[in-house]
Order: structure tokens, then C-alpha cells, then sequence
């Protein structure tokens, strides 16, 4: 479904899909399930990137690793509301990351802005989010 949904779209990049294990280490080690429409994704390619290069999924390894970063970050935690509520799984390149909310669990796409730590919805569904993100060309399709 993914890869279907994502060639309608030009300048689109897919990758080979994530393995098990590396979708295994993001619920262990963030005590958090993937949601499954990301997981569904990520199975079949390891990241969308399309508009120059706009991540708008992250590998499984970079979703992992930033969101790990994000947690353990002394500085962070001075400066902006606790991160645990979100799974981050890309970003539009200036800053700003998209996720989703993990307590309580929804399948809505939020927006985190980098300069306010606010926390927006502005998506219904993952595939709603990028529909419009691959269709946008590559500027701030959300605000």
C-alpha cells in the first residue's frame, strides 16, 4: 500500500524495508509500541524522503535514535515539555518533526515546532499526512 501510495507522487525516495529487529528495538528500548500503520510502513521501505530530500519517515534506526536522543537530552528537558508522550518519525528539514502520540495512544499526526514547543494535530491518519506532504512541494504544507 505504501509504495503505491508513495509513487503517485513525483521526486519520492523509497528504501529496502526495515527488519524485524530493527522494528523490535524501538518498543524495547522507548517502552512504547510503534503504531501500526507506521510499522506497516516502515516493512515496506525504511523511510519516504521526497521534496529535496525531506525525510518525512525516518529509517526505524533514526526514528529510534532520535527519540532517544530527545528523552535523555539534559538540555531539552530545561527547555521543553517532556517528549515521552510522542513518537517523532520525521521532519519537514528546517526543524520542526512529526509524530505521534503515544499516551494516550492515537493514530493522528501531530506537528512539533522546534522554535514554540508547541505540539499540533494535522493529520487524521498517517496516510492522510502523506498525501498531503508528497503532494506539497515541500514548504510548510501544514500551517
Amino acid at each position: 500500500m505504501w509504495r503505491e501510495l508513495s509513487s503517485e507522487f513525483p521526486d519520492v525516495e523509497l528504501h529496502d524495508p526495515a527488519t524485524e529487529n530493527a522494528l523490535a528495538e524501538i518498543p524495547n528500548t522507548l517502552s512504547q509500541p510503534v503504531p501500526q500503520p507506521l510499522r506497516e510502513l516502515l516493512l515496506e521501505t525504511d523511510g519516504i524522503s521526497a521534496n529535496y530530500g525531506t525525510e518525512y519517515v525516518w529509517s526505524a534506526e533514526r526514528i529510534l535514535a532520535e527519540n532517544s536522543t530527545f528523552r535523555s537530552n539534559e538540555q531539552f528537558r530545561s527547555l521543553y515539555i517532556p517528549f515521552e508522550s510522542l513518537l517523532f518519525f520525521g521532519d519537514n528539514g528546517g526543524g520542526d518533526q512529526f509524530a505521534f502520540v503515544r499516551t494516550p495512544e492515537r493514530d493522528d499526526v501531530f506537528v512539533w515546532d522546534h522554535e514554540t514547543d508547541s505540539r499540533t494535530w494535522i493529520s487524521p491518519s498517517l496516510e492522510v499526512f502523506l498525501r498531503s506532504a508528497l503532494g506539497s512541494d515541500g514548504e510548510d504544507w501544514y500551517r
